[in-house]
């Protein structure tokens, strides 16, 4: 049987201990400040990253792991007796990293067999894809059982957001196809989805409590009456996001639920209040 090892980048938000349990490595992100690099969750953690903006007035950039810091990560995991690694990563259409980690699964390809897999998503989406497959290596499925099985949960979650505010969007090159509907709302709060690797207008209220109420709506929706995998991320907005899941928990059949801080990397280009929710199936 083989030995699978689950690999991601920095934008795959779970809490610490689902990392602890699974043993899912993590390659970092770069965030440059100017001349300054970091790598996240390494050299930059949550609480530098916004007290870096609020001082300097800039918002950093980011930049996909370099294919080196992949070769090096996949080295790892062959020295510590893995056969195969499946790296699961941040949607292919809105970042790098994918590329990155195909070159270097190339590179290694006579040293350990690596599939990298496109999550079409980021964030506590891509945590449960890679908790899915952690799980199913440990009950013994072979790595391209797991993909095939991803493919069919990632096709069924659903990713949504509401900012507090447009000012990091409107910054932000990486997401620059929502540029004309940011543009337009002035005071309105904007809903937006991940579909299909992509961060598309979904809705626009007046308030934040009627985004929030929205958000439940969309949710509501996506998992109709089946058991789902439930997230709510966020950027510096803690109190907010566990009363949003206090309230979902009442209204959706969740099998696992928690609250996490939203990535630096995908901070930077949602802000602060950002907050999110994810809705994967349980079964």
């Amino acid at each position: 049987m083989a030995k699978i090892k689950i690999l991601t980048d920095s934008t795959c938000d779970l809490p610490a201990r689902y990392f602890r349990e699974y043993a899912i490595g993590v390659v970092p992100i770069n965030i440059q400040f100017g001349t300054e690099s970091f790598q996240e969750g390494i050299s930059i953690d949550q609480t530098t990253f916004y007290n870096k903006v609020d001082a300097l007035g800039i918002i950093p950039q980011t930049s996909q792991p370099a294919p080196a810091q992949f070769i090096a990560a996949y080295r790892a995991a062959a020295q510590q007796g893995y056969d195969t690694i499946i790296s699961l990563h941040v949607t292919g259409k809105l970042s790098g990293t994918m590329n990155s980690a195909t070159l270097a699964a190339q590179e290694v390809a006579n040293e350990i067999r690596v599939l990298p897999y496109d999550s079409l998503a980021g964030s506590a989406a891509l945590g449960f894809l890679c908790v899915d497959a952690a799980e199913m290596a440990r009950a013994g499925k072979s790595a391209d059982d797991i993909v095939a099985a991803l493919d069919q949960k990632r096709a069924r979650v659903r990713l949504y957001l509401t900012l507090a505010t447009l000012k990091y969007a409107q910054m932000s090159g990486r997401i620059s196809h929502l540029q004309g509907f940011i543009a337009s709302l002035l005071n309105v709060k904007p809903i937006i989805a991940l579909q299909e690797g992509m961060l598309l207008p979904s809705g626009r209220v007046r308030s934040r409590q009627a985004a929030l109420d929205h958000l439940l709506d969309l949710c509501k929706q996506a998992a109709g009456d089946q058991p789902i995998k439930f997230a709510v991320i966020h950027g510096e907005a803690r109190d907010e996001a566990e009363k949003f899941l206090a309230r979902a928990k009442q209204e959706l059949k969740c099998a696992d639920a928690f609250v996490d801080d939203v990535a630096i990397s995908l901070a930077v280009h949602f802000g602060p209040g950002v907050i999110g929710a994810v809705v994967y199936p349980a079964t």
